[in-house]
């Protein structure tokens, strides 16, 4: 009796605890974290190190956006946009990669490109993230974006290059253009969200090809970075070899400039191609006398329908084409006047952006 019963209670502790020894599942072993420098975690491992999260609040308005650092002396590239809120006195905070922050000031901004610079001060050990050469990125290439969408810093997305020179223009909530930035973008399919803009864009060499700016929301189509529907696969970031060009201008001038070829489009215009207005602002020649059309032969009601061989339907896209070319810049236009086609050369002119 006194041995049955001592059975039946192992037997119930065994029934209720699974066994006398404790379960051990099969794991794999630690390996020692490395990956290869062309796998997201390498390029991603290689580049956050250099992208910040930046704070910006003014009086009025606050936001999230991304940056990341150009050189040593404490430069970071992000989107005018992003900076836009903090207004004449606002405060920027940059956070780095590993938690520090930092105050930033604006070195320069220009909405027409919608670029910005800013510096931090007093940081020691910053890593520049190396640039590359968006004039050699083909569609198909595999991207990594990096930035803080809705706030979530170092976040990293990857994708492919889904198309190129795609004109977009965002902005225009003042009602006065003044504040539209034109891009003949590049379009990736890595998503991209609202807190993402004005971090790189980089390929499998970790180098920066595209600043991501845009995307194209589902709920309103629009195409402001800030539209809050998040990521439908559809992402814009301008190129860096435009952004290298307007980075050094803001830091050596404070001011960008932009390429012009001195006409007065008419915007209103539905047909296919960019017309020339009949008249410019306040009454004056909508060919500027003097001015880069003037010499190139454009007159009043032509239509330019070509660039350097690439197909324009309207005036936002001609303005995008021109704005990713530099002051100097030798352009071939095809225009259309009173039904002929023609062909002409024009030197572009140059003037300050705000």
């Amino acid at each position: 009796m006194v041995a049955g019963g001592i059975g039946g209670g192992i037997g119930a502790y065994i029934e209720r605890n699974g066994g006398l020894t404790t379960v051990e599942l099969p794991q794999a072993a630690k390996n020692s974290g490395g990956r290869a420098p062309d796998s997201v975690a390498g390029i991603a491992a290689s580049a956050l190190p250099s992208v910040v999260t930046l704070h910006v609040s003014g009086t009025t308005e606050s936001g999230t956006g991304t940056g990341f650092v150009l050189d040593n002396e404490g430069h970071i590239l992000t989107n005018n946009h992003v900076v836009a809120p903090a207004g004449p006195s606002g405060d920027i905070t940059v956070t780095f990669s590993g938690g520090e922050t930092a105050s930033a000031e604006i070195v320069g901004k220009d909405s027409g490109y919608d670029l910005a610079v800013v510096k931090v001060k007093g940081v020691s050990g910053l890593k520049p993230l190396p640039l590359g050469n968006s004039d050699n990125v083909q569609v198909g290439d595999p991207v990594v974006a990096i930035g803080a969408p809705f706030d979530l810093s170092n976040t990293v997305t990857s994708g492919i290059i889904s198309a190129k020179d795609r004109p977009i223009t965002a902005g225009g909530e003042k009602g006065d253009g003044s504040d539209i930035s034109y891009v003949d973008a590049l379009q990736t399919d890595a998503p991209i969200n609202p807190g993402n803009s004005g971090g790189p864009l980089v390929d499998t060499d970790a180098h920066v090809i595209g600043i991501n700016s845009a995307i194209r929301a589902a709920d309103s189509g629009s195409t402001a970075e800030g539209g809050q529907a998040g990521s439908i696969g559809l992402g814009f970031a301008i190129p860096i070899n435009q952004g290298k060009r307007v980075a050094e201008e803001l830091i050596n001038t404070g001011r960008a400039t932009h390429p012009v070829i001195g006409v007065t489009l008419d915007m209103k215009y539905t047909g296919d191609g960019a017309r020339v207005g009949a008249k410019g602002a306040e009454g004056k020649p909508s060919v500027t006398p003097g001015g880069p059309g003037a010499k190139a032969g454009i007159k009043p009601g032509d239509i330019i329908t070509e660039v350097d061989g690439q197909r324009v339907h309207s005036g936002e896209e001609l303005i995008v084409k021109i704005r990713a070319h530099r002051p100097g810049d030798r352009l071939d236009l095809g225009l259309t006047r009173s039904g002929k086609d023609l062909s002409m050369t024009l030197t572009l002119g140059s003037a300050t952006g705000t």
